[in-house]
Parts: C-alpha cells; structure tokens; sequence
C-alpha cells in the first residue's frame, strides 16, 4: 500500500515533461526557456486543443522546431509567434486575439448557455400553463345530450 501511495504521490508532485524530444532541445538553456514558453502558447493544427510542446505529432514537432530555428535566427518572441500565426493563422494561437474575425470564439458559448437557459424557460412555462410535453388537459365534462347519446351508442353495442 504505502509503495502506490509513493507512486501517486510522485506522479501528482511531477510537473508535465513535454512532448519535446531530445534533439530539439536548444543548447543555449535562454533560447530553450524562451521556446518552451513560445510553444506552451501555440497550437498543435493536428490535435484537439493541444499545445505544440505537448503534442506528440510529426506537425507539432515540426512547429517546434520552427520555433526554435526562429530564435536562433534572432527573432524576438513577438517576431516568432507573428510569423507562426502568418503561416497557420490565428488558430494557431492557444489564446486568439480579440478581433471581429475571432468573434464567435469569444461570444459563442456564453450566447449558446443564454439561449438553452432560455429553451428551458420557455419549455417550463409552457408546461406551467398547461400546453408544454407531459401536461393533459382534463376534457370539459359531457353535456346531458353527450350522456344521452353516449348511453344509446353503448346499448347498441351490447346487444
């Protein structure tokens, strides 16, 4: 028991390595720092909202290295990711930019969560009143006539 106990508690205290492999670390430990940051901040095209730095796919891998030959090159951060979002667009960004064309990121799920509030408002009161699913009206009781003409139908059917 106390040797998974020991186990757990080193997985929980181990902060997440990276999908980096070890020949795309830089040797200068400044620029490696600065491209992990850079990398922790796009995102891989390929996967389903994964940094490049935890991705494992060939594209995320070839991102990164872009990033790193970048720095090398002298680029500043802002120089590296402007060049990325150039050639893979503002979906590259984990973070995308508040624009008119990134509108719908921003706004879409808080106007999706209104309007199913609103479904289920709407639905309620409806079925408050007596039209929504689940809820019958009671018919309105017969009249002396209906009782009447009720009665002959069922002697017939019996004879």
């Amino acid at each position: 028991m106390k040797l998974i106990l020991a186990a757990l508690l080193l997985l929980v205290t181990v902060g997440p390595v990276g999908a980096v492999e070890p020949d795309e670390i830089l040797a200068n430990p400044v620029l490696e720092k600065r491209a992990r940051e850079i990398s922790k901040n796009l995102r891989c095209v390929v996967c389903q909202n994964q940094s490049i730095d935890d991705s494992n796919s060939e594209l995320a891998g070839d991102m990164r290295v872009l990033v790193r030959e970048r720095l090398v090159r002298g680029d500043a951060d802002s120089e590296v990711i402007a060049y990325m979002v150039s050639r893979y667009g503002d979906y590259v960004l984990l973070k995308p930019p508040f624009k008119l064309a990134t509108y719908a990121l921003w706004f879409g799920p808080a106007l999706i969560f209104i309007l199913a509030l609103l479904a289920v408002f709407l639905y309620y009161r409806r079925a408050g009143a007596g039209v929504g699913a689940g809820t019958v009206k009671a018919p309105p009781p017969l009249s002396f006539d209906e009782k009447r003409r009720l009665d002959e139908l069922m002697k017939d059917t019996s004879k």
